[in-house]
């Protein structure tokens, strides 16, 4: 087992600890000696950069590293070629890496196409110490913008989020920040009032702007008619299963397909590895066009999600 050792490179940083198995050692030290060598380019994210922010230890199942899209096939097919085991597990935003039970995330946008890596992570990357390496961490920003969607029903990181704006708040850009979620700016509002109600103490970590220019935004909003003849349903944007129902039976569209962040082929084999999915609502649509499509995509869950391909 390996914790990696408290770090603070600059004032105000926080703790960095994580726990690590020894065959995870061994594996990560691997990658990451390979790809340093090779000058491959890649952010550390997941629960080594979110321990480097936050100094929260946890044990972790993997890694997860980010690279951009146009890297993503080099990135990939050089470690092939160097008798890594490789695949693009979901093409529109996720590759592994493995070896038996151990494997790593090669990441490039989020699952909502939303968080999708590009120069500025690298250029707002922090460099740290992670298994002896000197590594660029992907920035808080970037870390709490592709966290904050995440709102599934078994997995929720409104609390990462937080215990990040706790540990960063007052080194954060928040113009940037605030920029990055554009028009979705609610999912950062939503995760800022709640952080209010969690840490009144620590309130002021978030600027008196962007609570009075989000409120404002709020209110103005509430006033306004929506004129769209099309309804969209933007809970998909926040979680894979839990809106089927709306897109499926009560006629909503996906956010993630009216607005260009997915693909249709890409949702539908997101959606056919959802655990579980039998037991959502997606068997009653308002018409038996769509009714059999969804019944489809269901059938076909088990041979889509076995015939990964492999790069």
């Amino acid at each position: 087992m390996y914790i990696l050792e408290e770090q603070q490179t600059s004032p105000g940083q926080c703790h960095s600890e994580i726990v690590l198995k020894e065959k995870q050692q061994v594996f990560y030290s691997e990658i990451f000696s390979f790809l340093l060598e090779k000058k491959l380019p890649f952010l550390l994210g997941g629960a080594l950069a979110y321990s480097y922010y936050t100094g929260v230890k946890r044990d972790t199942k993997d890694l997860d590293i980010f690279v951009r899209p146009l890297d993503f096939d080099r990135f990939m097919h050089t470690l092939r070629e160097n008798n890594f085991h490789v695949e693009k597990t979901f093409p529109h935003w996720l590759g592994k890496i493995y070896r038996d039970a151990e494997f790593v995330d090669v990441i490039y946008s989020s699952a909502n196409g939303i968080a999708t890596v590009d120069d500025q992570w690298f250029e707002f990357a922090e460099e740290g110490d992670c298994l002896e390496f000197k590594l660029l961490m992907m920035p808080a920003e970037e870390m709490i913008w592709s966290k904050a969607s995440i709102m599934e029903k078994e997995r929720f990181d409104g609390g990462d989020v937080c215990h990040l704006i706790r540990a960063r708040g007052q080194q954060l850009d928040w113009r940037r920040l605030v920029t990055r979620f554009g028009h979705l700016w609610r999912v950062l509002y939503s995760h800022l009032v709640i952080f209010g109600m969690i840490y009144p103490q620590e309130r002021q970590c978030v600027p008196d702007w962007v609570m009075e220019s989000f409120t404002s935004m709020v209110m103005e909003e509430q006033t306004q008619q929506i004129r769209d003849s099309k309804k969209i349903c933007y809970g998909t944007l926040l979680s894979r299963a839990q809106y089927l129902t709306d897109i499926h039976k009560w006629g909503y569209g996906d956010a993630r397909k009216e607005l260009g962040y997915v693909g249709e082929e890409d949702i539908d084999f997101w959606t056919a590895a959802i655990p579980g999915l039998e037991y959502y609502d997606t068997k009653q649509s308002c018409n038996k066009e769509k009714d059999c499509a969804v019944k489809d995509k269901i059938a076909r869950r088990e041979e889509k999600h076995s015939r990964i391909e492999v790069l």
